[in-house]
């Protein structure tokens, strides 16, 4: 009887993804820049609308090192959970565009965790280290019937079923079984290679404990776009959501007046739903921080989806 290792890495070697870009390099900065793009993103929309285009800009990580964070930004825009591009572009500073070349090293650099610092190190220097990325807790909480949430003890478990011999083969297959298999909703059990010896399989939905979600907030605001000889006023944004972002005016008031209503926009965040009316004013503005920016100028600019919408009612009205 084959062991669970043996099990999993038969199933990825006839299943696996084995396409992937960042699966057929060892080079340590594409393998990061698919890991931190994959946070939160799922393997299509990075594949189709960013990763390539993302490399082609800044081919190297030195070249994200010698860059602006504004074009950083603005090679990131519509990828969201912005602080991911801040942190990247911080990381290759801090290490002038050279990855350290092992976990303890990766570890040391702005925003890269445990987990993340692990999947580098074993993909593109096989470290063998395991990773827990969300993917890998949904099956180990299902695998040794954890209903608990308790990163300590998952990592325990992570490093229990880990194959030292194949790091590079088993984290990729236990992603993918993750995200093909061991589905948060719908597991398909009995095409999984773990079944048999998985503690959870007759009721895998129990694992881990569901958590008690709270209604996303509504925020209502008002966002102004002011108007100057045929410029409009942003400001970077140095607060830490979406810092380093250009933004028209915001405001809690529910309307500034003189003005001109241009409409309604709906944003949906990860933690809350921005709700804002969008005006047009012509009146002096002399907010500290806001630079003028003509049409042209604007569109070189890394603007959150919800300014966008505030820029595209800006259009249709003009």
């Amino acid at each position: 009887m084959p062991t669970p290792k043996s099990a999993l890495l038969h199933w990825y070697e006839v299943h696996g993804r084995h396409s992937l870009p960042w699966r057929n390099t060892d080079d340590p900065y594409k393998i990061y820049l698919s890991e931190i793009m994959l946070q939160q993103t799922q393997v299509k929309t990075v594949l189709e609308r960013f990763y390539f285009p993302f490399l082609e800009r800044f081919p190297t990580f030195a070249d994200v090192a010698e860059a602006q964070l504004d074009d950083v930004l603005k090679m990131w825009e519509g990828l969201g959970y912005y602080t991911r591009a801040k942190n990247l572009h911080q990381a290759a500073r801090q290490c002038r565009g050279l990855l350290p070349g092992n976990a303890e090293g990766l570890m040391k650099l702005s925003g890269i965790g445990r987990s993340t610092a692990h999947a580098v190190a074993a993909f593109a220097y096989g470290e063998p280290l395991p990773i827990l990325d969300a993917n890998v807790k949904r099956i180990l909480h299902r695998y040794y019937a954890l209903k608990e949430r308790n990163e300590k003890k998952l990592w325990e478990c992570a490093y229990r079923l880990f194959d030292p011999l194949h790091p590079f083969e088993y984290n990729q297959a236990m992603m993918d079984l993750g995200s093909m298999v061991c589905l948060h909703k719908d597991p398909l059990c009995d095409r999984c290679p773990l079944g048999e010896q998985c503690m959870g399989r007759n009721d895998p939905l129990a694992y881990p404990e569901a958590k008690l979600k709270a209604p996303k907030p509504v925020r209502r605001r008002t966002i102004v776009v002011y108007e100057r000889n045929g410029k409009y006023a942003l400001r970077q944004r140095i607060s830490r959501f979406l810092h380093g972002l250009w933004g028209f005016f915001e405001t809690d008031e529910a309307a500034v007046k003189p003005s001109r209503l241009l409409g309604h926009i709906t944003q949906h965040y990860s933690h809350f739903t921005l709700e804002a009316d969008v005006y047009r004013c012509d009146e002096a503005f002399d907010e500290e921080g806001f630079e003028w920016f003509a049409p042209e100028e604007i569109e070189a600019l890394s603007l959150s989806r919800a300014d966008h919408k505030a820029l595209a009612l800006l259009r249709y009205n003009s």
